[in-house]
């Protein structure tokens, strides 16, 4: 922890003693040094990767206050209970906020002596309120969640708008903040929060390597949620749905099976999305079940696993979700299920959708990435990287490094399946284009004169499954499409077209059986403790939750699985060894060192 000539610097002095932190994760010490510089910054950083300590930090390595606009209550306040628990004076003003907490707020910002100050955006829509914070003396404005102020964004919020003349007003440096963010929002927080200056940009690594992801055609699948869920008993996780009734439905049959799963929705009244919130980030074990609604400022770090039910809208909403899980570093598995309806519903929605053209086809090309990443024919994580920017190798933490699929010339099998489609009049869904290929002559085939075709059995000799999974990646590919006004009919579009004259090749992938085997297990287990280590583990665990309890705080701030994790394999003897752990800052030191020190002693 030392610079270029040997000598300790005052941030990494901080960050160990403060934080517990022996080092920087990736990117995070450029922009602390630049927020100690005053520069303005944008920093696009991974969720998980740290943004929130980028700002924490130099507000106690510069000694004065920073004032954080973050868009959830329950979000700040669980950072507040962090940084108190870490000896920094913090606090949080929002409509939750009770009056003896405000009073005692007024005193220490009086005295000099708060660090870091929350504020929920609609509070500024007080002049009384902005004026206060004018008079503060402040050092540097720090936004949290800055896609919010874009339009363009996923999470648009009104009152980020009021940000811009906030930051003019305070003539401070600011700091924007966010996980994802493409070019045209990156520009309109730009445009919006800096008033004509130009920030200096930071946009980190968008890998993850503890996350396994993986993607299955959806069969059955609330059966699949449940096998997958099954698998990992007593994690915490979050099963994503596309509507609230898919939500409701998935967390009674969750809770059915044994889990103790939770709704989240937009359709519940704020004080019970708070409440459940809540239990969610301070329990362990519990499996949200919810709607889009539910994800942003949850700062839960052993989140163990995401599930996404149905097919999200775009790579970047994918790729946000996913990110709730593992925040803490530790592996953490991820599922899409995904269908043709998913797609069809997709499309649909960005077609019949009132926003400008160029809108609804940047929409369409989100999407197409999306779908592109689920019918990948090798590493997901590269085709994931790419998108952003990123090269990489294979991960070898995919469901395709795992077991790979067999990779075909599938031109002519793309080709059976468009004339099938357009000797039968576009007319029909997959079940019936099918069957044309198979030459299953049913009752209606016959009527309709279907089984004279040219196409009638010429796919005979592949079964079933094997079409749908190759309409799907045509699907996918966009070599045809779904008529939702001719009731989910199939038609040729012009690409399929090209394939149809010669003109272009398409590859598809064949699942093998061992693939298909894997996928049903999910992802592969994490490696496993030494028993006697996960014998202390639980002990470990066991006391945090009693003092997380008696202090009405989530179990991780107290200590992260991470850094009991860490306890139980190293086994520190002394206050000192302890003090080496990760997450083991000074105030925590002192707090609960001998706490957990006797855990140790008392587990041999």
């Amino acid at each position: 922890m030392r610079d270029a000539a040997g000598a300790t610097t005052p941030d990494r002095e901080v960050l160990a003693r403060v934080f517990g932190f022996h080092d920087y994760r990736p990117g995070q010490g450029e922009i602390v040094a630049a927020m100690l510089a005053g520069e303005d910054v944008l920093a696009i950083m991974p969720t998980g990767g740290g943004k929130s300590l980028c700002y924490q930090l130099p507000a106690l390595v510069g000694g004065r206050l920073t004032v954080v606009i973050s868009p959830l209550i329950a979000l700040m306040q669980d950072q507040v209970a962090a940084l108190r628990e870490n000896g920094v004076t913090a606090a949080a003003l929002s409509s939750a906020t009770a009056p003896d907490e405000r009073d005692w707020i007024l005193d220490v910002v009086r005295e000099g002596r708060l660090r870091l100050l929350y504020i929920a955006p609609e509070r500024l829509a007080s002049e009384r309120f902005c004026d206060w914070l004018a008079g503060l003396g402040i050092a540097r404005l720090a936004v949290d969640e800055a896609h919010c102020i874009s339009q363009w964004g996923h999470d648009f919020r009104p009152d980020y708008l009021r940000l811009g003349e906030l930051a003019a007003r305070l003539g401070v440096p600011v700091g924007a903040f966010t996980a994802t963010a493409d070019e045209d929002t990156r520009a309109e927080i730009v445009r919006r929060l800096f008033a004509g200056r130009r920030p200096r940009s930071f946009i980190r690594g968008f890998d993850r390597p503890n996350l396994s992801l993986a993607f299955q055609p959806k069969a059955s699948p609330r059966r699949q949620v449940l096998d997958f869920v099954a698998a990992r008993p007593g994690q915490s996780g979050i099963v994503y749905c596309a509507t609230r009734d898919r939500a409701e439905g998935m967390a009674a049959a969750l809770r059915e099976a044994g889990v103790d799963a939770l709704t989240y929705h937009a359709g519940l009244d704020a004080d019970e999305r708070t409440a459940r919130q809540t239990r969610f980030t301070r329990g362990e074990g519990v499996v949200m079940a919810a709607t889009v609604a539910f994800g942003m400022g949850v700062d839960k770090p052993d989140v163990r696993f995401v599930v996404q039910a149905d097919l999200p809208k775009s790579i970047e909403a994918y790729y946000q979700e996913i990110g709730r899980a593992g925040r803490d570093g530790l592996p953490a598995d991820t599922l899409t299920l995904y269908g043709a309806d998913d797609i069809r519903l997709a499309r649909a929605r960005i077609d019949e959708g009132d926003a400008p053209p160029e809108r609804k086809r940047a929409d369409h090309a989100r999407l197409s990435a999306l779908l592109a990443l689920a019918e990948a024919p090798a590493c997901r994580r590269q085709t994931l990287l790419a998108y952003f920017g990123e090269a990489a190798g294979p991960c070898g933490n995919c469901d395709l490094c795992r077991e790979p699929p067999e990779r075909i010339d599938g031109t002519e099998i793309a080709q059976m399946a468009l004339s099938a489609m357009l000797r039968t009049g576009e007319g029909f869904g997959a079940g019936h284009v099918v069957a044309v290929l198979r030459g299953e002559a049913d009752d209606r085939i016959r009527r309709l004169g279907h089984d004279q075709i040219r196409t009638f059995g010429v796919g005979a000799a592949h079964g079933r499954g094997d079409w749908q999974a190759w309409l799907r990646q045509m699907l996918a590919l966009g070599l045809c499409t779904i008529d939702g006004e001719r009731g989910g009919a199939w038609r040729v579009t012009e690409a399929g077209w090209e394939v149809l004259r010669g003109t272009q090749p398409v590859e598809l992938k064949r699942e093998t059986p061992a693939r298909k085997a894997a996928a049903r297990k999910g992802a592969l287990p994490a490696p496993r403790m030494a028993p006697e280590d996960e014998a202390l583990l639980r002990a470990l665990k066991a006391r945090r939750a009693e003092l997380a309890r008696e202090a009405n705080v989530p179990a991780y701030v107290v200590f992260s699985d991470r850094s009991l994790i860490e306890m139980a394999a190293r086994r520190p003897a002394t206050p000192s060894q302890m003090g080496e752990v990760h997450g083991v800052g000074a105030a925590k030191l002192e707090r609960y060192g001998d706490t957990f020190l006797a855990v140790i002693r008392e587990a041999g």
